[in-house]
């Protein structure tokens, strides 16, 4: 009864802590034990092959020795040297580790005479190499013969040393591994009851804790599935749910209070989206009849066509060239006014609408271009450039004295393309310059122009791009002319 008082006080975050914290020391506490004691058996086991490991590693240089001994003597070479007495120390090193007290026991004897022996081999194959060096060849054989004989007679050692190891360390290996499988045995029983008597433990603290969220859970999907007819709920502890219990029954209350004044004004707010869906659909008609009350483009073009025919049968090959660069501009408008067209499209449409303009103004425009054709097929929506010459003309040389210059520049940067058009009209002041990228420019309503703005250029390069910054403005002043900048990717 104690217990459940205390519980009934505490908070849902000390209980849940107290539990986890519980759980996780008499774990740890086990799994400590439990390694101290694989760890203590796997050192031992790493222990009993490691003279085994020792004398192969002995083997090999002594190996090495012989080999790069042998070598030499065949071809005196300074680097086959070099090699010899390298081994030699390694094999130095190696024996070192050799035992060699005076013992009774036989595997403490047998490393004794590998000792002496190797130090014997060692003095026989300096010789020899001495030998070989003076060009003495009678000593040089001797030696070298009593140095394959110690070199036969430490390898037979080393392997009966060896295999009588081996045997031992196999008998203290298969103890080893029964030990341990024992042990291994005892940790995984001793684990399985741990685990076991944890859950029972974790599973009646939780369920004192999670009893009443299960409670409010029920009634909180009463209340999802609309029903708000539901009696209050008792508050059981006086912790954090017993808090969320109280505001859950004064939320229904408040819910259902909600849900009547929401019916009445749902009404009215279904009768006013009526009426605006009905007022959009009378906007979408009437925009309708005053598309189709438009000059058809395509008759349009096929007008135009018919005229340059016209004008070629009747010999005026000026009003037949010009009528060919409005059928072209037209054309352009027809079939890529809402396609993604290539730079080398856009160009070849500047061309025809600068023609069309130098006819209108008498050639006061003066176009000049500088094109990487390399770049030329990048992609790009289409209808951008002519907005903005268009630009350049209504707004920039039309209001100077003298003649009008445009300059058409397509060059590469890097990974980006650039398209550059410059004016040496009027020029924009920085205000103005902001207001155009920014979106706040007003077009003049009483202007002639119905052409794209620059803030559609500059909306639809942006969306294409994917970037804030597709398109730039640079001016020094008035009277400077106007340089705008699109940047595309490769």
């Amino acid at each position: 009864m104690k217990i459940k008082g205390l519980l009934r006080k505490l908070s849902v975050k000390n209980k849940m802590i107290g539990i986890s914290v519980l759980a996780n020391i008499i774990i740890l506490v086990v799994n400590v034990v439990l390694m101290f004691g694989i760890n203590n058996l796997s050192d031992r086991m790493d222990m009993v092959y490691k003279d085994n490991l020792f004398l192969e590693e002995l083997m090999d240089s002594i190996s090495d020795v012989h080999s790069n001994m042998t070598e030499y003597l065949n071809t005196k070479n300074s680097d086959v040297l070099s090699d010899y007495f390298r081994s030699e120390q390694e094999l130095r090193d190696l024996m070192g580790q050799l035992d060699d007290d005076i013992s009774s026991l036989s595997f403490t004897r047998m490393e004794r005479n590998i000792k002496r022996m190797c130090a014997e081999y060692i003095d026989e194959v300096n010789m020899t190499i001495e030998y070989k060096r003076g060009r003495n060849v009678e000593k040089y054989r001797i030696r070298y013969e009593n140095a394959s004989r110690l070199y036969d007679y430490i390898e037979s050692s080393i392997y009966s040393l060896n295999n009588e190891q081996f045997a031992e360390n196999s008998g203290n290996y298969t103890k080893l591994l029964s030990a341990f499988r024992r042990f291994e045995t005892i940790s995984n029983l001793v684990l399985v009851l741990i685990i076991i008597g944890n859950i029972i433990v974790v599973t009646r603290l939780t369920l004192a804790v999670i009893r009443p969220l299960q409670n409010l859970t029920e009634k909180a999907g009463e209340v999802g599935r609309g029903n708000f007819d539901i009696p209050p709920l008792k508050v059981v502890n006086d912790d954090e749910v017993g808090v969320v219990t109280e505001a859950f029954n004064q939320m229904t209350v408040s819910i259902r209070d909600y849900i009547d004044r929401l019916r009445e004004s749902s009404a009215e707010e279904r009768r006013l989206r009526e009426n605006e869906l009905l007022m959009q659909t009378h906007l979408k008609e009437a925009q309708l009849k005053y598309l189709q009350a438009q000059i058809n483009p395509h008759f349009l073009f096929n007008t135009l066509n018919a005229g340059a025919q016209l004008a070629m049968m009747e010999g005026a090959d000026k009003t037949n060239g010009y009528i060919q660069h409005v059928a072209n501009f037209f054309r352009y408008n027809v079939k890529k006014g809402s396609d993604i067209v290539t730079i080398r499209e856009e160009v070849e449409l500047i061309d025809n609408y600068i023609y069309i303009l130098n006819v209108r103004f008498s050639g006061d425009i003066k176009y000049e271009k500088k094109l990487d054709e390399s770049v030329l097929d990048t992609p790009m929506p289409s209808m951008i450039l002519q907005p903005i010459i268009e630009n350049c003309v209504n707004h920039g040389i039309r209001e100077i004295l003298g003649e009008g210059r445009i300059r058409l520049e397509v060059f590469r940067i890097d990974d980006i393309v650039c398209v550059s058009i410059s004016d040496n009209g009027k020029g924009l002041s920085q205000e103005m310059i902001n207001d155009i990228l920014n979106g706040n420019l007003k077009r003049d309503p009483g202007s002639s122009g119905g052409g794209i703005a620059l803030d559609n250029v500059i909306a639809r390069l942006r969306l294409f791009t994917g970037e804030s910054d597709p398109f730039s403005i640079t001016s020094e002043g008035e009277g400077k002319g106007t340089r705008f900048d699109i940047y595309l990717d490769v």
